[in-house]
């Protein structure tokens, strides 16, 4: 008999993450299936919480609200960067960059450009969105990895 998944076991899944409209963001369903340990942090809580109970050959979709999948949209991540940080870089509205912080890099997004002046996005990008969270359980150990 299989077993649930819970804290601590072992799960291998195939996974898809879609947008409300069905666009994929990511998935694996294609390729070889994901193995991770439940509580390790290699999946979002919101997204592992889900997980919990079900077992080996089990199919299921959820929907994944914002403040437990990627967050919601902060517009106090959204600042002015001047233009004259982009040198002589093509810029254009979409268009990710990698800026350097006390942390290391971090990603934003150019959201707006006006008057010397670059609006950045540096929200997650699937923040404020409703995930589509697709699995297909391939197994479930007992054990963890570590």
């Amino acid at each position: 008999m299989s077993i649930p998944i819970d804290t601590g076991t072992t799960v291998t899944l195939h996974f898809a993450l879609l947008l409300e409209d069905g666009a994929v963001v990511d998935s694996n369903f294609e390729g070889k299936p994901a193995t991770f340990s439940v509580g390790d942090g290699n999946l979002l809580p919101g997204f592992e919480e889900t997980l919990l109970g079900l077992r080996a050959d089990d199919e299921r979709e959820f929907l994944i609200p914002p403040e437990k999948a990627f967050g919601q949209h902060n517009e106090q991540n959204v600042q002015a960067v001047s233009m004259d940080n982009f040198d002589q870089l093509e810029i254009e509205v979409g268009a990710m960059f990698s800026f350097q912080n006390g942390d290391g890099e971090m990603p934003g997004v150019i959201a707006e450009i006006a008057d010397g002046e670059v609006m950045v996005d540096f929200n997650h990008p699937l923040a404020g969105k409703n995930i589509v969270f697709q699995v297909k359980i391939v197994s479930v150990s007992p054990e963890s990895l570590h």
